[in-house]
């Protein structure tokens, strides 16, 4: 039997293709090809691990939702993509890809990239104290966080817009993704990034 290549996300997009033009997040998205996108928590008690998780996976992890921390617009996400619920996440964003390849014609990883480079704050805010005031302060955001705070309303916009409606997540993910990556304000992921950025204009 003929082994799959290592470089094609799915045996069908290929990882060599994909190129980061954000320079300062260029090291924190990892395009390393794997066999399999679950590396089974392994980085997780290393500092600075999620480095180490290829981009896809951290994707697939970020849509996994569930219990009372995966409120999203006052309903809750118990039972859409459960903690444990990794094949069924891995599924929904394989279909994700096909329809993004479907309707762009591009590999659906560049247009991840290029979603989570428009998604990702420069700026944000921190509370700081000076003696027993506490004020917000404008800060920039470090590379790796950028990545995180991306990925997360990207998954919360595909768990509360798949909530109650006919639409598929692989379809909401797909169609988020298309938004972010051009830099739509329909995307949520992209509206998020505005207002956190919006915020922090103001505690300068």
């Amino acid at each position: 039997m003929e082994k799959p290549d290592i470089n094609l996300v799915f045996g069908k997009y290929d990882l060599r293709e994909v190129k980061v033009d954000d320079p300062s997040l260029a090291n924190y998205i990892n395009l390393e090809p794997r066999y399999n996108y679950h590396s089974h928590g392994r980085h997780s008690a290393r500092q600075f691990g999620k480095q180490s998780v290829n981009i896809v996976e951290r994707l697939i992890n970020s849509i996994m939702r569930s219990g009372s921390k995966g409120k999203v617009g006052g309903h809750f996400t118990r039972g859409r993509f459960g903690c444990g619920k990794k094949i069924n996440a891995t599924e929904t964003v394989e279909k994700a890809f096909d329809i993004i390849y479907k309707k762009t014609k591009k590999n659906p990883i560049q247009i991840l990239v290029l979603a989570i480079e428009n998604a990702a704050p420069r700026e944000e805010t921190t509370r700081v104290r000076y003696g027993g005031l506490t004020r917000h302060l404008a800060v920039d955001v470090a590379p790796q966080r950028r990545i995180d705070l991306a990925l997360r309303s990207i998954g919360l916009a595909v768990v509360s817009k798949s909530f109650r409606t006919k639409k598929s997540a692989a379809e909401v993910l797909a169609d988020e993704l298309i938004a972010a990556a051009n830099n739509d304000p329909s995307s949520m992921a992209i509206n998020k990034r505005i207002e956190i950025e919006r915020i922090a204009k103001g505690a300068r």
